[in-house]
Order: C-alpha cells, then sequence, then structure tokens
C-alpha cells in the first residue's frame, strides 16, 4: 500500500514547483528582453539567435528550450503587448464603465507599447500573429491551455458587456471579439506603415471598432 504523502512534503513540493515555473517565466523574459533590445538597435532581420544567446549569456540549447524559432519570440512580444492591454481593460472593467472608454484606454496602452519599437518589428509581429492563428487553424501548432484562458484582447470585455446590458443579447461574442482583434492587427500594421498620417492608432481603430458596435447592435435575431 502506497505510503500517503505528508502535508510538509506535499508544500515543499508544490514551493519548489512554483519556484521552478517563476524561473521558468523570468528566463523567457530574458530571452524576449534581449531579443528585443538587440531587434530595435539591429532590426529584426538582421538579428540571429546567436546574437540573442549572447546577449542573454545563455546557450542555444536553452533558447530553443524555449523558442523552437526566432519567430516564437516574436509572436511573445505581441503577446506581451496585448496582454498589457487587457489589464488596463481589466482595471477598468471593475468600477463603473461605459464600452468606448474602455476600449479607448486598451488602444492607447498598445499603441504606447508600439511606439517604442521599429515600424519593421511592429509588421513583422503582426504578419507573425496570422501565420501562427494559421498553424493552430491547421491543426500545426497546439493551442496552450493559458492562451486558451486569457481569450482575445476584448473577449472579457464583451462578455461583461453583454450580461451588463450594454450590448444586445443576440450579440455572438466570441465573433465580435475575432473581429475587433482583426480590426487592432491591421490597424497595427497600417499605422506603423504610416498610412494614418497625423492621426493616431487609437484614434482610428476605435473609430472602426465604435462602427463595428453599432453595426452589430443594429442586427436583429
Amino acid at each position: 500500500m502506497p505510503r500517503a504523502t505528508s502535508p510538509d512534503r506535499a508544500d515543499r513540493s508544490q514551493r519548489r514547483t512554483s519556484l521552478q515555473q517563476e524561473r521558468s517565466r523570468a528566463t523567457k523574459r530574458m530571452l524576449v528582453q534581449a531579443a528585443m533590445a538587440l531587434w530595435r538597435t539591429n532590426g529584426y532581420s538582421s538579428t540571429t539567435v546567436a546574437d540573442i544567446c549572447t546577449a542573454a549569456g545563455v546557450s542555444k540549447a536553452l533558447f530553443y528550450f524555449y523558442f523552437p524559432r526566432k519567430e516564437d519570440v516574436l509572436f511573445e512580444v505581441g503577446v506581451l503587448s496585448t496582454r498589457s492591454a487587457r489589464r488596463t481593460a481589466d482595471v477598468l472593467l471593475a468600477r463603473q464603465y461605459q464600452v468606448m472608454p474602455v476600449i479607448a484606454a486598451a488602444l492607447a496602452d498598445l499603441e504606447r507599447s508600439m511606439a517604442r519599437n521599429p515600424p519593421e518589428l511592429i509588421i513583422a509581429t503582426i504578419l507573425e500573429g496570422y501565420r501562427y492563428e494559421h498553424r493552430i487553424l491547421a491543426g500545426n501548432e497546439p493551442l496552450e491551455d493559458g492562451e486558451a484562458a486569457e481569450g482575445g484582447m476584448f473577449t472579457a470585455l464583451f462578455d461583461r458587456a453583454k450580461r451588463d446590458g450594454k450590448l444586445p443579447a443576440h450579440v455572438d461574442v466570441t465573433h465580435l471579439a475575432y473581429l475587433a482583434h482583426t480590426l487592432v492587427s491591421e490597424g497595427a500594421r497600417h499605422w506603423a506603415a504610416g498610412a494614418f498620417g497625423d492621426r493616431s492608432f487609437a484614434e482610428v481603430v476605435g473609430a472602426d471598432i465604435e462602427t463595428l458596435l453599432a453595426g452589430v447592435s443594429r442586427e436583429r435575431t
């Protein structure tokens, strides 16, 4: 009969697991930060995996443990930017809110993040995000549990707004969030290419999403 695990032993095991996970996240962040610094200085296409490893002080084996390809670091950069914008939205959802001001704040957060990077890097990040999505749809890329739980940039907002009566009951939240995310991605790509002129990313994309919401609100089941 197997011996029961003592509470102390289970607690120590849990602490070790938590510490290992934190170290893993720290290493991953370090690699992303090293890559970002090099990309901002030397450009994305001119930076190799070896350059990133040298800057981070790690081996190639460790790099490939976390990122099978250089492009996967690029995708992680996009994830971090989107996650920051989503946190901004979550803070506003903790109090009395209106949908469009929450969207505007999230878009402004994303714009500040993008403004720190060269246009080439922003465009490359968007295109890698599309390739990643296509690999998932083709069954060539597993969707991690964390990604599934987080959802899109505005999924939580639209779900909350529907429950609060700020969006009509007939709205398909998942599809609406996907459409809004597409507007954000395409908007970022065009903004980085200079297509918006003097208008800000948040201004143009915010107006696009507002038009989208007005359209779905007029639909009838």
